[in-house]
Formats: C-alpha cells, structure tokens, sequence
C-alpha cells in the first residue's frame, strides 16, 4: 500500500478529459475523535489541487497571483476526482484560468486562478509584521476532540496559546500561529493553499464551547509575492486569523501569511457557512 504524504495527496494523474485525483481520509475534516467518513475533504488540499491542475492541465509558468474556490459539495474518499483546466485568457504576462472538479456526475468545486509574471514597477508593502520565528514557542497537537484527521500532517506553534473557547474577547478574536507541514520541506504554491484553511475558525476563540460547526463555502487567496523556496526554507509560515462577521448562520473569516522577516506573503478570506442547529 502506498504510503500517505502530503505529496502522494497532491499527486494529480492523466485522465481522458482533464486531471484525476484521490482523496485519503486521513485528509478528512472530521474531528480525529470521529470516522474520517464523517467529514468531507480538506478544503485546503481541494484547493491545492485545483491550483495544480491549472498550472500543470494547461502548462502555466507565471507565478500564483489569486485563486478563488467555491466548495459546491464535499467529494467522497479514495474515488476519483477529476479536475478539468480551462485556459480563460492566456498571455505574456497574465493567464486566467478556471477548474471544475467532478466526481461522477456531481459537482465538487469550482475555482478561479490567476497567474502573472513579475515587472519592474513602484513598490509599497505597508503590510509587515515585527521579524521573528516560531524557535521559542513549543510545538503543540491540537485537541483531537477538535482537531481534524489532516492535521497531524501539520505543526503548530502558538502566539499566546490557542485560545479555545473563551480565551478571547468577543471584540478581537483574533489568533496568531506558526504552522508548517510537518515533513519541514520548503514551502511552495500547493502547500501555501494547504496552509491557508489549516486553523480552525476563530470565532471558536471567542465563543465557549461546544464549538459551532461550519463549512468552507468560499475561499480566496491572495498571493503576494512569488512563492520559491527561499520564501519559506523550512516551511514555517506565520499566520494572523480574525472573525471580520459571525451571525445569521454565516461567517467572514480574514487571514494574513508572513515570513520569518515579516514580509507579507498572502492574504486569505474564507466564508463559512454554519451548521443548522436542531
């Protein structure tokens, strides 16, 4: 049996009208207290792999500028996902491009990407934070009655703790980590989607528990800077997450990536959609 990584996860083979891949539900959103089988898919690696038949579907060069991906239905388990590319626009300097991800006849996802090419032209990055890294702060698990099937693949390192359940003021729920994947290789452009929706909501920090369930409707992303592996060498990414809404059922999540040196390398908005309370 093949061993599950992260890159067996992101593995994408030839399929007669696009790309295919198969989910592990050791990438399961469900608690790790719960059957793999009660969650759907990590939206992160969904989104890695839509960013990944675009690039390799359609021979894209230019770096990720912006991916958009709309979660239409969670895929089943270890059962193709097919992945089909379309070249919107290409160019000598920008290329648009949309995926559409089935699995048989239901509709799994649809995404937008953009890529561009770098020019020389003014420069302002008003948004950095204080230089550091995450050698001083101890690697922490999180709780397997929250924490997701996916997430032992991932390292944690938080900025004043986790913050579960109360431990923030309702008027700043806001949460601080350093996360990478736990093998330590470079970051690259699959992995920064991966990292982006590997927190859990932080609204959570605010409200006691139980904690209130939702589900990825729309994530955006950012990308700020070329990813390469000088960005991140050994994966450490620092995170900054904040509820920006939380009512009526729906939540606005905002996200910032930094690295090491403070230098901003994406933005993330994630819109959730809760769980029916009966």
């Amino acid at each position: 049996m093949t061993e599950v990584t992260l890159e067996t996860a992101f593995a994408l083979d030839a399929a007669d009208d696009g790309l295919s891949a198969r989910v592990s539900p050791r990438f399961s959103n469900a608690p790790l207290s719960m059957p793999a089988e009660r969650g759907g898919p990590f939206g992160g690696l969904m989104a890695a792999l839509a960013t990944r038949a675009a690039r390799d579907g359609l021979a894209i060069e230019p770096p990720l500028r912006s991916l958009t991906v709309q979660y239409v239905a969670a895929a089943a388990f270890d059962a193709p996902v097919l992945f089909r590319p379309h070249l919107t626009r290409g160019g000598r300097s920008a290329a648009f491009a949309t995926v559409a991800a089935t699995q048989g006849d239901r509709h799994i996802l649809s995404a937008l990407a953009t890529f561009g090419r770098e020019f020389s032209g003014p420069t302002l990055t008003p948004l950095r934070r204080a230089p550091g890294g995450p050698e001083s702060l101890p690697s922490l698990p999180l709780d397997p009655r929250y924490g997701p099937w996916f997430t032992p693949f991932m390292e944690y390192r938080f900025e004043d703790g986790p913050k579960l359940f109360g431990h923030n003021p309702p008027d700043d729920p806001t949460l601080r980590v350093w996360v990478r994947i736990a093998d330590g290789a470079p970051l690259d452009e699959a992995r920064l989607c991966f990292l982006l929706d590997g927190v859990y909501p932080t609204y959570w920090t605010a409200l006691p528990a139980p904690p209130a369930i939702a589900a990825s409707v729309d994530l955006r992303i950012d990308v700020l800077k070329p990813i390469t592996p000088d960005t991140a060498p050994d994966g450490w990414v620092f995170f900054e997450y904040a509820t920006r809404d939380l009512g009526g059922g729906w939540a606005v999540e905002d996200g910032g990536a930094f690295a090491r040196g403070g230098a901003p390398i994406a933005l993330v908005r994630q819109r959730r959609k809760l769980s029916a309370v009966r």
